[in-house]
């Protein structure tokens, strides 16, 4: 092992860890961490190694419960000689084996050597919190927490995945365990790679999270599910305030990171709070109304504004930091806040997951009441179909329509996560450029967890891909690499495993009511929080002031990106196709801004990486 190649490894990912870092090298294989320290600030070195010296360990993030784990342990005869979440993994896997993973509830990306078996042990947590990518070329295997570390390690420059671009441009990201990088791979949530060396180096992936969303036989009713959840929150709160360092929230004027700042209330602190905005001006901007529930719980609390000059200055910096090309609009205003809240605190909530858990997007409410439309006769679907798709800027509309007749359930989840139908998608590469049925490898990335289908309902099924599938690669991706940027660590409270697991078997009709989304999280919510905060309309503000500067910007960024004739993009995509989409957006004939930030995203992310097209 070239000590080298871990050195540059690790220092291609330094902002992940300014604290600390340590390597280790036993015969094949060679680990190189650096540390954000967060809990036992002056011990914590890793790779921890055993006693003996056969086993060796490496993990990012935090095991919540690792003091349960570490009692269970000890009962069993295990002496520890530190305080960190590591050593608990290190005799956890002495003890169990890879079944140490099911005992873990927390956000981790980790790696195990077992020197006696020859045996390399890596997992990602359940949620997909923590990012783990590696490349398997021949009889090597190269790991990280980046993108940047494997490619630091060598082995040429990277050439792209024709059919993960086409992926991206149908969903905003590109599912794991692709990515854009042709050969390089991201392991998935709750999944685990196992690297045998007694077996010719034969590797394997495979889920350890074996979770299915099977409905309860006799659901709680309303009162109990809404104590179940409320009592489910309060464990996860408690158990992810474990730091030795100081905690913030960034908080939205939202109902969902409201009620994480109510929930931390309980613990007694004035605790430090982050929102940003983009002035007045825009309607939708929720700086006024974060600073009221900020005062409310009687937070300490800090606002930034996020204007068109800033936007533009930052945004070749965040394609830097995802290094993938991810097209949600909120990532440079995520940058931007993150990098105010790193000043404070070192790590910070947010409140992600009650709308993918409980039915928040629009898109839930096709799926909620589609079979009221499938059942529609064909002909009068067909003209109610046609008239709607004439409604002018209504692309939620058109893709609802497109999704909610299609008969097979796994293809209409497959239309419902697209931007555009897929033979739209297909029609902007150039010929040649892509393999037969590109467009359908995203079933390739399903395969494991559709047989977990069966016997979950329209909703459940739709929602479970959503926590296994497009949350982790890309809002959670996004929040991981814009975070760990400035050095600061994001949690998720309500994507702890056993909220998931819980909601994922409650009927559908505790998530939408009489059209009502997240009705169960809102009963929750009411007891903490005032009406105007709970039935507060969601805003969709970052994709429409994202959406006007792309328009408006005086650097022309949809004309240099997109109306370029040299543009990077047009090595894969037609002009023609591309302008077509341009033209329908600025006449307001159609709604394109979703797509046509993708395809900005993408132009952007080309000129900055080092990738062979």
């Amino acid at each position: 092992m070239d000590p080298g190649r871990l050195l540059s490894m690790a220092g291609s990912i330094a902002h992940r860890g300014p604290d600390d870092e340590g390597f280790h090298t036993d015969g094949p294989i060679g680990f190189g961490f650096r540390r954000l320290a967060i809990v036992d600030l002056g011990g914590g070195h890793q790779p921890l190694i055993s006693g003996d010296g056969r086993t060796a360990a490496v993990v990012v993030g935090e095991i919540y419960n690792h003091r349960e784990v570490r009692r269970e342990l000890e009962r069993l005869g295990h002496r520890f000689h530190t305080e960190v979440d590591t050593e608990v993994v290190l005799h956890g896997y002495r003890e169990w084996g890879d079944d140490v993973l099911a005992r873990l509830n927390g956000i981790f990306a980790l790696a195990v050597w077992d020197g006696e078996r020859q045996r390399l042990l890596l997992a990602r947590d359940r949620a997909g919190v923590k990012l783990l990518y590696y490349r398997l070329d021949g009889d090597e295997l190269v790991f990280g927490s980046e993108l940047r570390a494997v490619h630091a390690a060598g082995g040429g420059r990277a050439s792209l995945d024709p059919a993960a671009v086409n992926l991206f441009l149908r969903y905003r990201y590109t599912p794991s365990p692709l990515t854009v990088h042709a050969g390089v791979r991201r392991l998935a949530a709750g999944t685990k790679l196992v690297a045998d060396l007694t077996e010719a180096g034969r590797v394997s992936v495979q889920d350890y999270w074996d979770y299915e969303p099977v409905p309860f036989d006799r659901p709680p009713r309303m009162a109990e599910a809404r104590e179940q959840l409320l009592a489910r929150y309060r464990a996860a709160v408690r158990r992810q305030l474990m730091a030795d360092v100081p905690v913030g929230l960034l908080l939205s004027g939202g109902v969902d990171s409201a009620l994480l700042l109510a929930l931390m209330a309980e613990h007694g602190e004035r605790w430090r709070t982050f929102t940003v905005g983009y002035g007045e001006s825009y309607p939708n901007d929720e700086v006024a109304e974060a600073g009221r529930t900020a005062r409310r719980f009687g937070a300490r609390h800090t606002h930034v504004r996020l204007d068109r000059t800033g936007f533009e200055a930052d945004l070749a910096t965040v394609v830097d930091a995802l290094e993938e090309p991810i097209a949600t609009a909120s990532t440079v205003a995520l940058y931007h806040v993150c990098r105010r809240a790193a000043e404070d605190v070192k790590v910070a909530f947010i409140g992600q997951g009650p709308d993918e858990l409980f039915g928040g997007y629009a898109r839930h409410l096709g799926l909620r009441y589609g079979a009221a439309w499938r059942a529609v006769p064909g002909p009068v679907r067909a003209a109610s179909g046609s008239l709607l798709r004439r409604l002018p800027r209504a692309a939620t509309v058109r893709r609802g329509l497109y999704s909610l007749g299609e008969t097979d359930r796994t293809r209409r989840y497959q239309r419902a996560f697209s931007l555009l139908p897929g033979e739209s998608v297909d029609a902007l590469f150039r010929d040649d450029v892509l393999p037969p049925g590109a467009g359908d490898t995203i079933l390739s990335c399903w395969a494991d967890q559709l047989p977990r289908l069966a016997g979950a309902g329209e909703l459940a099924g739709f929602q479970y891909l959503e926590v296994r599938h497009s949350l982790p690669d890309e809002l959670l991706l996004t929040a991981d690499k814009l975070s760990m940027w400035h050095s600061l660590e994001l949690r998720t409270p309500y994507l702890d495993h056993e909220i998931i697991e819980y909601a994922g078997r409650l009927p559908a009709s505790y998530k939408i009511r009489l059209g009502t989304r997240k009705w169960l999280h809102k009963q929750v919510c009411r007891a903490y929080l005032p009406p105007q905060i709970v039935h507060r309309r969601k805003r969709a503000f970052a994709s429409d002031v994202v959406d006007h500067w792309y328009r408006e910007s005086p650097s022309g960024m949809i004309t240099g990106a997109l109306l370029n004739p040299g543009a990077q993009l047009y090595q894969l995509l037609r002009p023609d196709k591309v302008r077509e989409l341009v033209d329908e957006h600025r006449a307001g004939r159609h709604d394109h801004h979703k797509i046509l930030f993708s395809l900005v995203s993408l132009e952007l992310w080309l000129r900055r990486a080092a990738v062979s097209l």
